[in-house]
């Protein structure tokens, strides 16, 4: 299987990056409206997913998976991963009039959230559109409530959400709904550890050419270069696991979920043992608020528990 990018998924990664670059703001504890409006505006990451007849790109889960990745190097909030998962909730067990209602609206970049009663919810706070995953179908909500919940990652914004179900639409089938939704979160937040893990290894490098100790740069002692390969391969490694997932669910091949689980376990994972290393290879710099590592630090810890830990993943392979 070729995991290369198009010339076209290039440009795609290319002009996220550009953007992010000039605009993106890690420290940011929540999501800059302008930089969402002109990702979306101008480069359409919201609607890469949707089908065109629903205004949407009508690309797949692979290059919205790509603009997650990036946005995960950049450390930037952003409410995507919210949005595609209840995109791709809504194309699984959405009927067609929801999906024609609702589907144009995330594609034009209204933030949207979904909720399966599993603790807090992504983006809740925030979104105009909520849709709820019952055993007894998927529900378009109106009526909710939403609170903020402090976490460690502040850029990933949590909300515990009540929801009246009673003046509720039901839309479609919401165990299909809920079981995509899953899969597709556990492909995203891979995704974002992929790109995590990509930044801290680029700021590690780049700090071991820099650092001088003993009239020499940091980054020509042999045991640190062990150690930055190790952190390579695990980068690497990630990247070709999440990969592989989102090209399988996007694609429904028989083992996406299988490839869903691993990625997210071994990405959540590798980010953490890439995080602390990054930490202790800055030295004393990064125990500080002035230096970026305790933002890639906080990320990968936060991202281990949001669709589930690598513990989690790991034992639904065994099913």
């Amino acid at each position: 299987m070729d995991f290369s990018l198009s010339e076209e998924q290039q440009e795609l990664v290319a002009t996220v990056r550009a953007v992010l670059t000039r605009h993106g703001d890690p420290r940011a504890e929540r999501f800059d409206e302008t930089l969402w409006r002109t990702l979306c505006d101008q480069v359409g990451v919201a609607a890469l997913a949707v089908p065109e007849e629903n205004d949407g790109f009508g690309a797949s889960l692979v290059e919205s998976s790509l603009v997650l990745e990036e946005l995960g190097r950049a450390l930037v909030p952003s409410p995507l991963l919210s949005s595609v998962v209840t995109a791709e909730a809504l194309l699984a067990g959405a009927d067609e009039d929801a999906r024609a209602r609702l589907l144009p609206r995330i594609a034009a970049g209204e933030v949207a959230a979904f909720v399966d009663g599993a603790g807090p919810v992504l983006d809740g706070d925030l979104a105009a559109i909520v849709v709820v995953a019952t055993d007894d179908g998927l529900f378009e909500v109106t009526d909710t409530e939403a609170v903020w919940v402090a976490s460690m990652d502040q850029t990933i914004r949590l909300a515990e959400m009540t929801a009246d179900l009673a003046s509720a639409v039901r839309i479609g089938d919401g165990i299909a709904a809920r079981d995509r939704a899953r899969l597709v979160g556990a492909v995203g937040c891979a995704a974002l550890a992929t790109g995590g893990a990509a930044r801290a290894l680029e700021m590690t490098v780049a700090y071991s050419k820099q650092r001088v100790q003993f009239g020499r740069p940091i980054g020509s002692f042999q045991a640190l270069k062990h150690r930055m390969a190790d952190m390579l391969v695990l980068a690497e490694m990630s990247r070709s696991a999440s990969w592989a997932a989102s090209y399988a669910v996007a694609m429904d091949a028989p083992d996406a979920a299988e490839l869903a689980h691993v990625a997210a376990s071994y990405c959540g994972e590798a980010f953490a043992r890439i995080a602390a290393e990054t930490v202790q290879l800055h030295g004393g710099i990064a125990i500080t608020w002035e230096h970026d590592a305790h933002l890639v630090l906080k990320r990968a810890h936060a991202l281990q528990h949001l669709f589930g830990s690598p513990r989690e993943h790991r034992a639904l392979l065994t099913l």
